[in-house]
């Protein structure tokens, strides 16, 4: 079941996703929080924050989970994704260092870093809320378009499009890591309750195909619509076409 929200302002886009995860907070403290990185979820950090600041929420008893890391960056690199979410989120709340879960991009096994990780994702049951952007390929984490795709975390070569949208963050397209270690289609599925949002006019065309398209393998988060609980908060040029 999708149930989807247009919202009018960035400030509204950030305070709905935000609140989302809030009430889910402030109902079972003890929550395991799927978090996803990326330009998108930003905002909604942000106004998590403040929600903590204020004493609204707290993440003390909460753990987290995040999506996918690159392969290659050390976890003390600029844009590296543990870098990313001590630097958007986790500093600036209560939530514990041990309870935060990143892939493992520097391991020098990937292949065995993503068994490790989908082991760890094992022991932890299933992930309450799973937070997810949605990449112009139609990629979520970074399960890209594929004949196939793979149910548990796994390591993946990033498609051209991928790295080149992500080559903003780098200095030039040569230092965009060229693989990631990502959860699987099957471990995002797992999760209770998923949250997937996506704004900016780039966007539309992509979210309508995952959300009202054909579900394909070719489109990755078409496979949303399996999921018995999934919120969809977009903005008002994301959503032109649903």
């Amino acid at each position: 079941m999708l149930n989807i929200i247009k919202t009018n302002s960035e400030q509204q886009f950030n305070e709905t996703g935000a609140g989302i995860i809030a009430s889910l907070l402030q109902s079972n403290p003890r929550a395991i929080l799927g978090l996803a990185t990326g330009s998108t979820p930003v905002g909604v950090y942000e106004k998590l924050i403040e929600l903590y600041k204020e004493g609204s929420v707290s993440f003390k008893q909460a753990s987290s989970y995040n999506l996918d890391e690159y392969i290659g960056l050390p976890a003390g690199h600029p844009e590296s994704y543990r870098r990313f979410m001590d630097e958007k989120l986790f500093n600036h709340i209560d939530i514990l260092s041990e309870n935060t879960h990143v892939p493992s991009g520097a391991a020098a096994d990937p292949e065995q870093a993503a068994k490790d990780y989908t082991k760890l994702l094992d022991e932890v049951g299933q992930i309450d809320l799973q937070l997810l952007g949605l990449g112009h390929n139609g990629h979520i984490g970074f399960n890209e378009p594929g004949e196939e795709l793979t149910g548990p975390p796994h390591v993946v070569k990033l498609e051209e499009r991928t790295r080149l949208a992500n080559a903003r963050f780098f200095s030039s397209i040569d230092e965009v890591p060229t693989h990631a270690l990502t959860m699987g289609i099957g471990s995002i599925l797992q999760a209770k309750q998923i949250l997937l949002m996506a704004k900016g006019e780039d966007k539309a065309e992509v979210i309508a195909k995952a959300l009202k398209g054909p579900i394909t393998t070719q489109c990755p988060a078409s496979l949303l619509q399996t999921h018995s609980n999934v919120v969809v908060v977009v903005d008002q040029a994301a959503g032109r076409y649903l």
